[in-house]
């Protein structure tokens, strides 16, 4: 199912998949900030015998995007998302009929997703995060240092509080795998399952217009400012090898947690992403970690073989 609910005044795109309407309710915030994950729906078909996943355009972003064009889509903040987030996830709550859900977010979406859960732990029974962003000028550090010697990177410098946008950008291309993104974007592109051709040139204006009117807001990001003490377990599921939102930092985030319970998973072999390169595994991880968090006759099923 997909449609569109008024979230914080304007249209927002939501999209509801799950083959038993017992199950727990997955919301996902994507990264980006622009770029939904919605476009893995795919990938995830696994994930919907277990879990009632609801995926989001955010403002910005995607159909959303589309429907109400870059001046109709107003406040282009993270603190503006974080608001619309409740609204949504109140919704949900009344729509599907739970008195709490899972919220899992990835990237950039964690920029969203932790301030969200630490404002109403009372709307969530776990928060998962994936890809995490930490204190983004470490992070990207790091990730400069991790994607190699090149001549573009050379050129930028290291010191990412001297970067602007395209400079952000350079950095980006050498970190992420290409072979990745062409394994994940290009064949579910031309699937079209969620998007259709009407929708492709706001899915990628939205990718850009997001990270432009973001930029700053994002560089300055540092989760440790919203405390470290949260009220709903802690589920971290990360690809050991991701340069991007650099693995290393994550963990170090991961102990400083403080939660009724806290897990964490690495996948092995993966990268940015792993949610969507490592479904299965992903799923897994979720099964094994979420489930227990879940109100008693809410279980999310038993992991796939």
């Amino acid at each position: 199912m997909e449609t569109y609910v008024r979230i914080g005044g304007i249209d927002q795109w939501i999209q509801i998949n799950g083959e038993n309407p017992d199950n727990p309710v997955l919301l996902v915030l994507h990264g980006g900030p622009g770029s939904p994950y919605a476009l893995f729906t795919p990938l995830l078909r696994e994930w919907e015998k277990h879990f009632t996943v609801v995926h989001w355009d955010r403002r910005g972003a995607g159909k959303t995007l589309r429907r109400n064009g870059k001046k109709g889509c107003g406040e282009m903040t993270f603190e503006r998302c974080v608001t619309d987030a409740v609204e949504l996830a109140e919704y949900l709550r009344g729509y599907l009929n739970k008195d709490k859900i899972v919220l899992m977010a990835g990237s950039m979406g964690t920029l969203v997703g932790l301030p969200l859960v630490q404002r109403r732990p009372d709307l969530f029974s776990a928060y998962v995060c994936t890809d995490q962003f930490v204190d983004m000028i470490r992070n990207e550090e790091e990730s400069y240092r991790l994607a190699g010697e090149h001549k573009a990177l050379a050129k930028i410098g290291a010191d990412p509080r001297k970067w602007d946008l395209k400079a952000w950008g350079v950095k980006m291309r050498f970190s992420m795998d290409n072979s990745v993104l062409a394994k994940l974007f290009l064949p579910l592109l031309r699937g079209r399952e969620v998007y259709g051709l009407r929708d492709i040139p706001a899915l990628l204006s939205g990718f850009s217009y997001s990270k432009t009117a973001m930029f700053d807001e994002f560089m300055a990001y540092d989760a440790r400012k919203y405390g470290t003490k949260f009220e709903v377990p802690f589920v971290l599921v990360q690809g050991a090898q991701d340069r991007v939102t650099v693995t290393s930092l994550a963990r170090e985030h991961f102990e400083e947690v403080e939660a009724p319970s806290k897990s964490i998973t690495l996948i092995e072999g993966a990268g940015h992403f792993c949610a969507f390169t490592h479904p299965d595994q992903f799923l897994a991880a979720l099964l094994g970690k979420v489930e227990r968090s879940l109100p008693e006759g809410e279980g999310a099923g038993t992991a796939p073989a």
